[in-house]
């Protein structure tokens, strides 16, 4: 546990971090001693114009106050030149790039046939594009320095755990691929791309919008929120973030004083000399029966076709 405390001289992005888990993980990591770039529009929950500087200036305030380095950026992750000043944010002010924290996010949960394209359009936009633009501006920093580690906010959203979340948990799907993709390719460079899923009571996520989703009183989920607090889902995001960590293409859940790990799996399937629409419908059962799946690992792919080759020589 001590190890993960020293974090002197790295230089953290963190988006979205003026409110929610994001600030929580500014304050964490500066508080380990990082140089933090808090990194904010301070735009409305919902991804409707508009913007404001009190969110990022607030925590950068608290991070100083605590003795600890920071600077703010107020630039949209939406926005292509708006994820490249923030990379230059911190080169200019800190020198160099160790970590990228990637949370901003917004949401405006409806359902599918009220849910507006260009809603679509906006969610994808700042969850799944902002994340490849930051990213797309640090990797080849990253990459020159040969070490590093970028940390992507997940979601257990696109595995259809709640209604209204078309646009929401379609972006997030799409983080989680391009997280485990770009995995795939991060260790020749000597980096490491994680996924982080946060349980948190957030403006994402408050009590107002699960009764929302849920339709039922917003009182019923007051007091079951109470204790998923962005400061306990945060601790995940700070140790796939801290360069000790030997995780690669690994996604971790964390909230209310849990945390799990949340992976693809594969089972063994079922093969047949007829295979028809009617031998898959006669063996449907044993075809989807996951009690004995494995979970897919990285690499598993180049297993399999070495394996394949060393079958046919």
């Amino acid at each position: 546990m001590s190890e993960i405390k020293k974090l002197q001289g790295k230089v953290a992005i963190v988006t979205g971090s003026g409110r929610g888990v994001g600030r929580a993980h500014a304050l964490s990591l500066g508080s380990r001693g990082a140089r933090v770039v808090v990194a904010d529009l301070g735009g409305p929950v919902d991804g409707a114009s508009g913007s404001s500087l009190a969110p990022a200036d607030a925590v950068v305030h608290e991070i100083k106050a605590n003795g600890g380095e920071a600077v703010a950026c107020y630039a949209s992750v939406a926005e292509e030149e708006g994820a490249a000043s923030i990379a230059q944010t911190a080169l200019d002010t800190f020198g160099r790039i160790d970590v990228v924290v990637n949370n901003a996010g917004i949401g405006d949960p409806e359902r599918f046939e009220d849910q507006t394209t260009e809603q679509f359009r906006t969610i994808l936009g700042v969850q799944y594009i902002g994340t490849v633009y930051v990213c797309k501006a640090a990797w080849p920093h990253l990459v020159s320095q040969g070490s590093g580690r970028i940390v992507n906010t997940c979601s257990e959203g696109p595995f259809g755990i709640h209604e209204k979340m078309t646009a929401y948990g379609g972006a997030k799907g799409g983080v989680i691929g391009f997280t485990l993709a770009l995995a795939a390719e991060a260790p020749k460079y000597g980096l490491a791309v994680n996924g982080f899923s946060p349980r948190a009571s957030t403006r994402l996520s408050s009590p107002e919008i699960m009764s929302k989703v849920y339709e039922v009183p917003v009182e019923h989920f007051v007091e079951s929120m109470a204790k998923y607090t962005p400061e306990l889902a945060s601790p995940a995001a700070v140790y796939l973030a801290h360069e000790s960590c030997p995780l690669n293409g690994v996604m971790l859940v964390c909230g209310g004083g849990g945390v799990l790990r949340m992976a693809f799996s594969l089972n063994a399937g079922l093969e047949g000399e007829d295979m028809s629409p009617e031998f898959i419908a006669e063996n449907i059962d044993r075809i989807v029966d996951m009690s004995e799946a494995k979970t897919v690992e990285l690499g598993s792919a180049d297993e399999a076709v070495r394996d394949d080759a060393s079958a046919n020589t």
